[in-house]
Parts: C-alpha cells; sequence; structure tokens
C-alpha cells in the first residue's frame, strides 16, 4: 500500500505541484501552479482536485470552497473580476441550489438557483431601489411574487417569464388600488380600481396567499426530490413576504382623503370598473361602494355559481366545492406517485385493479388533511399509467401540482360545447379540466393502452394530451368524473379566433347574435385558406392521417380540429373578427380597435422561418413542447424557428406557431358593372391545432341516430356516421382548409 510523502514535481509545460503525494499523483495538502499563472491551493485526492480549497484564475476571478472531482461542487465563494460575489452552493462548476449573488453594479440575488440560473423562490434588490419577492423559473420571475417599485407602487400577482401575467394587486404610491389581470405585462380584461382614500377590500387575504411558496414546499415534500434546506428557504422568503405587504382597509393620502375622488357627502364613494385589451383601457363605468358586493374578492378568488350546470351537488358552491376535492384529491395521488422508481407499465397498469383509492373526511385522518370542503372518496385510475405519461409529455410532478393544486390553482371557465359540462382552466393556462359522463369515462380507459403506445411513438401526435382520470364519490353516493389534458391554446400569443372544425356541414355554423371575440366557431363560419410552408403541410397531414388511422382502429367518431389563429395584421382585426354573413355592433368594433392601437406598429407581413437553434428559442409554455422542431423546405429542409418582430423567437412544432397565410375570400362589385368580382385578402397568422373530443365510440346509440337523422338530411352532411367514412371526410375537409401552394 502507498503512503503519502512530501514533493515538488516540475512539469514539461511549465505547471509544478508542491505538496503531497500517493504515488506519482497529488493526494492530501498541495499547491498546483498553471504556467498560465493560475493556481490552486488545498486539498486533492489521486490527481483530482477534492475537498476545501483556494481557486485563483489568472484573469483574476477567485473561488474558495468546496471541489469535489476537479469541479466546484458543495458550497463556496465566487469572486469576479467585474467585482461580483456569489456565495451558496454549487453543483458541477454551476451555481445549483442556495446561494447570494452581489452583482457588480449593486443588485443582490438571495435565493434559489437551478443549473446557473434563478429558479425557485427568491429575491432581488436593484440599485435603484426596485425589489422582487417570489419565484423564479431559468432566470426569470415566473408564478406568484411581489414587486415593490422605489416610487412605493407595489404589485402582488403571478408573473410569466418576467412580466405580469395572470391575477394580481396593484397598489399606487398614492394609495389608490387595482385589482384586475395583466397579459405579457399589460393590463388585459376586467378589473377594479380604488382611488387614494376610499376603502377597499383587505389585503391581508391576499398577502397570506403568498404561503403559495409553503404550498409548493408541501407538494415538493411529497416527492423524493425534497431539499429541506429549500423548504426553509421558502418560509423565511414568506415571513419576509408578508412583513412588507400592508393589510390595513383603508388608505390615506398624506393624512386626508383626496377630494378629487369623493362625491358629496350624501353620495357612495366612487368606484370604478375598468376594461382593458392589451394595456388600453376600453370600457369604465362607475360603482358605488353598494354595487361592490360581487367584486370585493381578489380576481384570483374561486367563483360561486348557480346551479345551470348538469352536476348541481352543493347548492350555489358546487363549483367551488368541486374544486377543493379535485385539488386536494390530485395532490394526494402525486405526491404518493411520484416516489415510486419509474418502470415500464404492466398490463396490470390498466386493469380494473390499478386505482388509487382514499377518503378525506373534513377533519383529517391518518393520512389526509384537514380541509373546508365536504366529506368525499377519491379514485385515481391507472396512476403509474399517467404517471408515465405525464414524464413522457416532460411534465415536472411539483410543477403540475402547483399548476392545479396551488391557491390560485383553478378557475371555472363556460363550456363551449353542448355537453353541459364543467371546465376549469388552471392560473397559468397549461391545463384544463373537464368532468365525464360515465360512457366518456369507460372509452378513455378502454382505448387507454393503445392511446400510451401511440403517442409514445408518435411524440408530435395532434392527440388531446391527457395527464390524469380522477372521480369524487360524496358520502350519499353522487359520483363526478374529472380528466385533465392539455390546453392547446397555452402560448405568449393571443388567439384572436377560434374554430371547431368536424368537415360536416349540419349545423354547423354559428347565430350571429351569439358571436363573442373567444366564441368558438365551426365549419361553415370558416371563410379563410391556409397556405403554408410545402414540408410543413407535409408533416402536418402525414401526423393527422396518422391520428385518424389510430382513431379509426378504436371505431371512434365526433371528434374534431381545434384551430386557433394569431392575426399578425391588426389593424385589419375588426373585419377579421367579424365572421361571414354578419356584421359586428360598432361598439365592438370600436373597442377593438381601441384595445388594438398599440399593435398598428407591427407589419402585416411579420413572419420569418430562420434555421432552428435550440439555445436561443423560448421552449415555455405549455405541455405541448415535445416534439422536434419542424422542417421547412423554404429554409432549404433544415428545422426551423419563428421569428415574430416585437415578441420572440418561437419552437415551430405540429400544432404549434405553425406559421401561414390566411386566404380571406371576398367579393366587391365592379364600378362600372353589375358583375362581382372575387377578391383575397391575405393575413400573416400562426396557428394553434389539435384533434380533441375523441371519447365518443360509434355504438349502436350512435347507429340509431344515423339513421335517424339520414331521414332528414343528406347522410353524408351529417356528423354521425361510421368511423371510417368519418375519418375519410374530415381528412378530406382538412386538405381544402390547407390546401397545397399553387408552383
Amino acid at each position: 500500500m502507498e503512503t503519502r510523502r512530501s514533493g515538488e514535481k516540475e512539469f514539461p509545460n511549465g505547471d509544478s505541484y508542491t505538496g503531497e503525494l500517493k504515488g506519482e499523483l497529488p493526494h492530501g495538502r498541495g499547491k498546483y501552479s498553471w504556467s498560465d499563472g493560475t493556481f490552486y491551493e488545498g486539498d486533492w485526492e489521486e490527481g483530482k482536485i477534492s475537498g476545501k480549497g483556494k481557486l485563483k484564475w489568472s484573469y483574476g476571478a477567485e473561488y474558495e470552497g468546496d471541489f469535489s472531482g476537479g469541479y466546484l461542487h458543495g458550497f463556496g465563494t465566487l469572486t469576479s473580476p467585474d467585482g461580483s460575489v456569489y456565495n451558496g452552493a454549487w453543483r458541477m462548476n454551476v451555481r445549483h441550489g442556495l446561494g447570494r449573488k452581489e452583482y457588480s453594479n449593486s443588485d443582490i440575488y438571495d435565493g434559489s438557483w437551478k443549473e446557473g440560473l434563478q429558479e425557485g423562490s427568491g429575491s432581488y434588490s436593484w440599485n435603484n431601489g426596485n425589489r422582487y419577492i417570489g419565484n423564479w423559473k431559468k432566470g426569470k420571475m415566473y408564478g406568484r411574487g411581489v414587486m415593490r417599485w422605489e416610487n412605493g407602487d407595489l404589485f402582488d400577482g403571478f408573473w410569466v417569464n418576467g412580466s405580469r401575467h395572470g391575477s394580481g394587486v396593484y397598489r399606487f404610491s398614492d394609495g389608490g388600488l387595482y385589482f384586475g389581470t395583466w397579459t405579457h405585462g399589460l393590463k388585459d380584461g376586467k378589473g377594479t380600481f380604488y382611488p387614494a382614500g376610499i376603502k377597499h377590500p383587505s389585503l391581508k387575504k391576499c398577502c397570506h396567499s403568498l404561503e403559495y411558496n409553503d404550498t409548493r414546499n408541501f407538494l415538493l415534500s411529497r416527492s423524493s426530490s425534497i431539499n429541506l434546506e429549500e423548504v426553509r428557504h421558502s418560509r423565511t422568503i414568506t415571513r419576509s413576504l408578508s412583513e412588507k405587504i400592508p393589510t390595513s382597509v383603508t388608505i390615506r393620502n398624506s393624512g386626508r382623503i383626496s377630494d378629487r375622488f369623493l362625491p358629496d357627502e350624501n353620495k357612495n364613494p366612487v368606484v370604478y370598473e375598468r376594461e382593458y385589451m392589451q394595456g388600453v383601457l376600453i370600457r369604465e363605468r362607475v360603482l358605488s361602494c353598494g354595487d361592490m358586493s360581487h367584486k370585493t374578492k381578489p380576481p384570483s378568488r374561486p367563483k360561486e355559481v348557480g346551479t345551470s350546470t348538469c352536476i348541481n351537488l352543493f347548492g350555489g358552491r358546487q363549483s367551488y366545492y368541486l374544486m377543493l376535492n379535485l385539488q386536494l384529491g390530485i395532490r394526494y395521488t402525486v405526491g404518493k406517485i411520484t416516489p415510486v422508481p419509474r418502470r415500464e407499465v404492466r398490463a396490470s397498469d390498466f386493469g380494473n385493479k390499478a386505482r388509487i383509492r382514499m377518503f378525506f373526511p373534513r377533519e383529517g385522518s391518518q393520512f389526509t388533511p384537514p380541509h373546508k370542503s365536504i366529506d368525499f372518496y377519491w379514485k385515481d385510475y391507472c396512476p403509474m399509467v399517467f404517471r408515465n405519461l405525464r414524464e413522457m409529455f416532460k411534465l415536472d410532478a411539483a410543477e403540475y401540482m402547483m399548476s392545479i393544486c396551488g391557491d390560485d390553482g383553478l378557475r371555472e371557465i363556460s363550456s363551449p360545447g353542448k355537453s353541459g359540462s364543467l371546465f376549469y382552466l388552471s392560473h397559468d393556462d397549461r391545463f384544463v379540466v373537464k368532468t365525464l359522463k360515465k360512457s366518456e369515462l369507460k372509452v378513455l380507459l378502454k382505448m387507454l393502452p393503445k392511446y400510451y403506445d401511440h403517442v409514445g411513438k408518435y411524440e408530435n401526435t395532434l392527440i388531446t394530451k391527457f395527464f390524469g382520470v380522477h372521480r369524487i364519490k360524496l358520502k350519499w353516493g353522487k359520483k363526478v368524473r374529472f380528466v385533465v389534458m392539455g390546453n392547446m391554446f397555452c402560448t405568449e400569443l393571443k388567439i384572436h379566433r377560434r374554430y371547431d372544425l368536424k368537415g360536416s356541414s349540419q349545423g354547423r355554423f354559428t347565430d350571429k347574435n351569439k358571436i363573442e371575440e373567444k366564441t368558438t366557431l365551426k365549419d361553415l363560419d370558416l371563410a379563410y385558406e391556409f397556405h403554408m410552408d410545402k414540408l410543413l403541410r407535409e408533416a402536418l397531414f402525414k401526423q393527422i392521417d396518422l391520428d385518424c388511422s389510430f382513431l379509426e382502429s378504436l371505431q371512434i367518431i365526433d371528434y374534431s380540429l381545434l384551430l386557433g389563429l394569431h392575426f399578425r395584421a391588426p389593424e385589419h382585426l375588426d373585419n377579421i373578427l367579424e365572421p361571414p354573413n354578419s356584421m359586428s355592433d360598432q361598439d365592438s368594433v370600436a373597442s377593438v380597435e381601441a384595445g388594438l392601437s398599440q399593435e398598428l406598429s407591427i407589419p402585416p407581413k411579420g413572419l420569418l422561418l430562420v434555421r432552428h437553434e435550440p439555445s436561443s428559442v423560448n421552449t415555455e409554455p405549455g405541455p405541448h413542447i415535445r416534439g422536434s422542431a419542424l422542417r421547412a423546405f423554404s429554409v432549404g429542409e433544415k428545422e426551423v424557428d419563428l421569428i415574430l418582430p416585437g415578441i420572440t423567437r418561437l419552437r415551430v412544432q405540429l400544432g404549434v406557431n405553425m406559421p401561414a397565410q390566411a386566404h380571406h375570400k371576398v367579393l366587391q362589385e365592379e364600378e362600372e358593372k353589375t358583375t362581382s368580382i372575387e377578391l383575397f385578402e391575405v393575413y400573416d397568422v400562426v396557428l394553434y391545432m389539435g384533434i380533441i373530443d375523441i371519447l365518443q365510440e360509434y355504438n349502436m346509440r350512435k347507429k340509431v341516430e344515423h339513421t335517424c337523422k339520414s331521414l332528414h338530411y343528406d347522410p353524408s352532411s351529417i356528423s354521425v356516421i361510421q368511423p371510417k367514412l368519418y375519418s375519410q371526410r374530415f381528412t378530406r375537409f382538412l386538405r381544402k382548409v390547407f390546401p397545397p401552394q399553387s408552383s
């Protein structure tokens, strides 16, 4: 056995070592000097830097702390030549874990890091006095957080990629308060403004909801990757946050109420309901305090709903309690299945015994937390299958739970169809939760083995992405079934128009009096053809054919292509938003024009395909981002990204960020003749699409329906036809919607 000895070594390249040796290798304490002036002094292990030591580079950087296998690994301090200092955790030469960085310009970040970027809970202080405390992702503010500006303004709400995005509260330095929603940093949607001096709802509950961080820690504690130091740090930030946010219910300006915002003494104080479109105020009305009973909650709170939906279980609060039960169940299930080592699914994972069952009493139990809903039984179907599907779709378990199970995880949305189902949307727009009929649940579980194989084989499939199937049963026997799906319109771009396309014509139009901006239109409402790059179109129809063959093999019908359009010609949007053969109200046109005034500088021909560069592409948001980038004929059959002026560089995939030109046919009367001529208006658009509603079998009931409707209508025009004919008609119709470009 070789023993350690002290010695000196000179190397032919000019390097030198002085210290303990084991054989011919540095081992123990020693100092190594490189020929360029860099040196390391500290611990060695069999020729590699391991232990504690100090490394100083020739260009002036200096690190002192832990090493492992020649890497900066553990805890240490790096001082850069520009004067910035990082003190914290490292992993393989990269900042990873908890740490504090003081930048050369006097900015300071103190919080969690991941692979060299801020991620998790953290606080950033700018040298101008601004400060943000909250969540981060990939170096940007992302999730719940509070920003306080040097002038005294404060925003408490949600962020995406460094911009305010989602619900939030903005408090002005003079005491004014605005509750509302933001999109990419701009006010967007309805909100309530309380001028300075006006009594407004308490911010205490809103601020206490910043225990969101503690919720995240609870979720992470259910997984195998828990980090106790991050838990302690997150709670510290939460306490710091609550100390910095005022909780008074009345804010006064300089000790007195401003006369500017108060009416006569005998009148109620004035509060404003405002509506914004992309930062532009398009509508405002004055509310008295008596009118505000329904507006005093922060916008992120769950709404009470009526009994107009198909499920009448809880009286006026049915939707709210269902949401609480669903969140509790998913949190329990995902937390239980995540630590289980990953393995390939087996036949038994799809069987009737592949269930997780649990009872959730209101007062809590040994396995479940107390809650504010009513007692319920929970069932989770095929948990190992959906766990693997979520990983297949590149979903992190903690992020999935936070999207759905956080304090502001879900909001109810109106049903786009005739089913009467309840729909919930996650606060970050990534997931849609829908109630299922018993028959739909049976179809889904029956098709699940083949669905699992199909999405595993074709990573760019356009078929709806399922992430979980669950059931809630109340003590008196009522049952509600849910499916969690990916939102196909989770995008940074505004979806200006939505279509549900089946390829049938009978009844496939929308009453013009019911059309609003977010109305989902149908086949006969579509007045566009979409021309796209040759290779993009080939890839699209190759996958559509594969997906339709899969659905046909399962005897599935009644599915449709959900198509979303983002127009890059906003100066014409008043025409774009007007469906064929209908007239928009002058007021609504004026509102659209006002809301889009900020986009007028964007050129209508604003799409550009360039060679794909993974390092520079924004692959957020959404569970759709999974497969490889598409190849484009226009760039020499190279994988391509989409560049939009003033927005970003986006990854082009099947159904996601697909550029095209929308050709809109219009008729125009010639001045000197009585005949009409056809003209085409052409718009640059970005397309989002996917195949939805895939849970309807062509069973005996549908066969009878087909027979009955065929007696009154053309059999080829009705929605209910044989699966093979349905598939053929569907793809034939889409080839007309997306025709090949003429050479």
